[in-house]
């Protein structure tokens, strides 16, 4: 049930924004493991800030309606998803093949209720898409999306459906050019790949670069055939503050929206970027993070705001919160409220927290080379590249599904996407990264326990740029492909993240 939607009045543009938020409340139940970092338990630590800052009222809350087969296959081959949908934790020692093919394994293990996961997730961000496009809303969110790194073929780095890039197959049936920037500390290789070859979707990550997952991201990879100088890369270093952050972020996109002109874009909110998270090494505060946000907000275009990384989960449910409430234009108090999750943000129990003192590694000299790198290459584009007309492809029909309201409808439409079946094997390459917790930041008492407990190591495999990325088209939007029941986390301090 609609509860609201309009927001307060913020920022130099002074216009109210319309909010949809997508939220299903059995996405805090899946658990991808003992020691795994990802959790998503922290999407419902987020959703309790927004309850009890009050920030639900003022949006249009949504339950997702979960993806089925045939809109995962719109950007997924049909045999990986498949496998997705019939893997279990029970099945897996007999398919061992198909594990190793598909990239399923340690850092993307098999866990009970997988494929309802990624049905969900997917469907938020799908979702959300749809909302835009029908001028439902002008900013919707689904925290959890964002899973950047899954390729057409395979899973990785944690993401097994790569919603952001049905997400924007979605918004391209209404917009001639989609916008995706991604401030996840990891580059967005899974959507720049899919990408790579278009000039009608833009790609703009700010990412650590070098001896760093998945290993990707130069600044010298700029796109190819049509799609040339329509993905910017911007590689960073250790320990990257708000204000250098901010010097590239704001130059750089503002010369995007000028030059590139999207229709929509989608803003990926990785929130490992923060200073402190366990497998990140940048120095971002909340604020800094969300200043990304605001600044996207500016621009007055149909926004979509996903999640992505982020495993030191009360910071993530932290940073989440506060960029919902820039969303709506509503500034929250750094007092936190009590609520079901409070003792996890103690001793302070404060919305933000300080940046560390560690060294920033990144140079004003090596900042300004990349910005004006980036600067050149912008400079080279034909200003908004128009689109011959065509007839528009038919709108996904998507009934709505109010957070409390069990909802059976699906999509109404077939894809129209037509999926390429001779797919070729990705080209790879391993990357080894050590997750040791408590070598990241000092743990109270409680929580170190269970924080000495996660000394593990993830193999994470990075995928080369594919010979065949997605191709678009305004009458179908071609692809060329190379290639159950969620069990409980314990939301007790013994799952708490340190």
């Amino acid at each position: 049930m609609e509860t609201g939607g309009n927001s307060l009045p913020s920022g130099s543009d002074g216009t109210k924004r319309k909010v949809s938020y997508f939220y299903d409340p059995e996405v805090g139940n899946y658990y991808y493991g003992q020691g795994h970092p990802m959790k998503p338990h922290r999407i419902r630590m987020t959703h309790a800030l927004l309850a009890h800052y009050g920030l639900l009222q003022n949006m249009h809350v949504l339950k997702p309606i979960p993806a089925r087969d045939k809109d995962l296959c719109r950007f997924h081959a049909d045999d990986y998803v498949s496998f997705l949908r019939g893997i279990t934790p029970e099945t897996q020692q007999d398919q061992a093949r198909q594990l190793k093919r598909f990239n399923v394994g340690e850092d993307c293990p098999v866990f009970d209720g997988l494929y309802s996961f990624c049905q969900t997730y997917a469907g938020g961000s799908v979702g959300g898409a749809v909302k835009l496009n029908h001028g439902n809303c002008d900013i919707a969110i689904n925290w959890s999306g964002g899973l950047h790194h899954a390729k057409k073929c395979e899973a990785s780095g944690f993401c097994y459906v790569n919603d952001i890039v049905l997400a924007i197959l979605e918004l391209l049936k209404v917009h001639e050019r989609v916008l995706y920037v991604d401030i996840d500390i990891h580059h967005g290789d899974g959507v720049e790949e899919a990408f790579y070859t278009t000039d009608r979707v833009m790609t703009v990550s700010f990412h650590k670069f070098g001896d760093y997952f998945p290993g990707t991201g130069d600044v010298r990879d700029i796109g190819h055939a049509s799609g040339k100088y329509y993905s910017l890369n911007v590689p960073l270093d250790d320990g990257i503050d708000d204000e250098s952050y901010q010097s590239l972020f704001k130059p750089i996109m503002g010369k995007v929206m000028e030059v590139f002109r999207p229709g929509a874009v989608i803003l990926q909110c990785g929130a490992d970027s923060l200073s402190g998270d366990r497998l990140g090494c940048f120095n971002l505060s909340i604020k800094g993070h969300a200043e990304c946000v605001r600044y996207m907000r500016s621009f007055n275009v149909p926004l979509l705001l996903l999640g992505g990384g982020g495993y030191t989960i009360r910071n993530v449910a932290r940073c989440w919160c506060y960029e919902t409430g820039v969303a709506l234009g509503i500034e929250l108090e750094d007092k936190m409220p009590q609520h079901e999750y409070y003792e996890y943000f103690g001793p302070d129990y404060t919305l933000h927290v300080a940046p560390s003192n560690m060294e920033n590694k990144n140079s004003r000299q090596i900042l300004d080379d990349i910005k004006a790198k980036l600067l050149d290459n912008l400079s080279k584009l034909q200003h908004a590249p128009s689109v011959p007309f065509q007839e528009r492809p038919p709108d996904t029909e998507f009934p709505e599904a109010d957070e409390d309201q069990d909802e059976d409808g699906r999509w109404g439409r077939e894809s129209e996407m037509d999926v390429d079946d001779q797919r070729k094997p990705f080209s790879g390459r391993v990357k080894m990264e050590i997750f040791e917790p408590e070598q990241k930041e000092a743990v109270d008492a409680r929580e170190g326990e269970h924080a000495r407990g996660m000394d593990a190591t993830f193999t994470e495999t990075a995928s080369l740029k594919a010979s065949n990325p997605i191709s678009i088209s305004m009458d179908g939007m071609h692809i060329n492909s190379e290639q159950g029941n969620a069990s409980k986390q314990s939301d007790g301090p013994a799952d708490m993240d340190p």
